[in-house]
């Protein structure tokens, strides 16, 4: 490999690091790469060799072709080399602990995700605004209820989607402290306030020792859920899952579990994320909740912009298929590589400041929600939630600012507010 190609080491570093992505100094790698080294390769200790992708031209490009970046082939989030070995160990050669759409590729990810993709289009998540409503301004009433002061990730953010995604799959109320819990040891384990040993940061053998619990748990809920709707399908998502079929047979348990993982975990944890980063900005940016009040249509706008600031889901892998070229580098069949979203999201060639948060900015074509054929299924939803939330809240809003520390959660896979303590006035 050329000199030219080779990140220095303490940036390739910084750009995997889960507690840069706690305090945001990982920005500060993805802008030096952006400008210096935008498709640099990282050649770290312990960790097979893989290309940076810090553009958002790049990322783009790589999302778009879907048949020459494999998700499944490599593991699809980013892992060391121990951490493979021992993950193929436990499934006889696979390098996946669940197999979702996520890890998935052609000609499986679109017969897979037509099972359940009906349940997300446009026209008929419509059909659950008023329900969402509801359950949006039961949260608005709560908030309004503490009396001026609360930890907005911890008694709003988390429950409001996480009640939204439990309804349509069909979690009843009393399990989904359970599903909270899960979601975030699932997410969290590199968190030692989060993960499952709830002492340090968590690596290795006993890393994957504690996922492969989560997993485990997740799975056995599941099972349940899944005989019973078999037994009596009802009108919601857990029954498409529990009798999906592809290519007129019945979807393996394996794969109806890691599906219900998906829909359980990422259909709401990052819309939390976004919701509480939406927050943060107008307590940082006192200026953008004046313009949001003037002017209510602003609403989207901040949904998006949020969701662009926070970046909840920090990289995906993808793995070549054959030779080929991207922004100027030559990619040999079989290299790994790290798409980052939030670098992407903050290009300064597509977005103007992109370190400030601006409600009224346009266009804002973010890259959160991933991009081709992988491109986020409840993307529309999560859109949907964060909006009508904002229209209940911010007409009793008066006035938000940090009342103690905001703090991140660590991980470089999916992360972002883990505590938001705010003080407000609400009518």
């Amino acid at each position: 490999m050329s000199g030219a190609e080779r990140i220095p080491d303490e940036i390739a570093f910084q750009a995997i690091n889960p507690a840069a992505y706690a305090d945001d100094s990982v920005h500060d790698a993805f802008r030096w790469l952006r400008a210096n080294n935008p498709l640099g390769k990282a050649e770290l200790e312990g960790v097979y060799p893989f290309w940076l992708v810090t553009r958002h031209a790049d990322i783009l490009e790589i999302s778009r072709q879907n048949d020459l970046f494999h998700s499944g082939d490599m593991p699809t989030t980013f892992t060391t080399i121990e951490g493979d070995q021992m993950v193929r160990k436990m499934t006889g050669g696979s390098p996946h602990l669940v197999r979702t759409l996520v890890q998935m590729d052609a000609p499986d990810h679109p017969k897979y995700r037509i099972m359940t993709q009906s349940w997300f289009l446009p026209q008929n998540i419509r059909k659950l605004e008023e329900r969402i409503r509801a359950i949006a301004r039961q949260h608005v009433d709560h908030m309004a209820s503490l009396g001026g002061e609360c930890d907005f990730v911890n008694e709003i953010a988390l429950y409001y989607p996480l009640r939204v995604i439990m309804e349509i799959l069909g979690v009843p109320p009393e399990d989904e402290p359970r599903m909270l819990k899960l979601t975030q040891e699932l997410f969290g384990a590199q968190d030692p306030e989060l993960n499952r040993s709830k002492s340090q940061t968590m690596e290795g053998p006993e890393a994957l020792a504690a996922i492969q619990g989560v997993i485990a748990d997740f799975f056995m809920y599941f099972k349940g859920i899944t005989d019973d709707r078999k037994a009596s399908p009802r009108e919601d998502l857990a029954s498409v899952i529990a009798n999906g079929q592809l290519d007129g047979q019945p979807i393996n348990d394996f794969e109806a579990m890691s599906y219900y993982v998906i829909v359980a975990t990422a259909g709401h944890d990052t819309t939390s994320s976004s919701t509480a980063g939406a927050i943060w900005g107008l307590c940082e940016n006192p200026g953008e909740l004046a313009k949001l009040k003037a002017d209510p249509s602003l609403i989207p706008g901040l949904v998006d912009e949020a969701i662009r600031f926070t970046t909840p889901v920090k990289h995906f892998m993808r793995s070549a298929t054959a030779d080929t070229e991207i922004g100027g580098r030559k990619i040999a069949k079989g290299d790994w590589l790290w798409l980052a979203y939030p670098s992407g999201n903050r290009d300064e060639a597509v977005f103007e400041d992109p370190d400030v948060f601006r409600v009224d900015r346009s266009p804002n074509r973010h890259l959160a929600f991933g991009y081709g054929a992988h491109l986020c299924l409840g993307q529309h939803l999560a859109k949907m939630e964060m909006r009508i939330l904002f229209e209940e809240l911010l007409p009793r809003l008066e006035s938000v600012e940090f009342a103690g520390e905001p703090r991140r959660s660590l991980a470089n896979f999916v992360s972002g507010p883990k505590v938001l303590p705010i003080r407000y006035r609400m009518t």
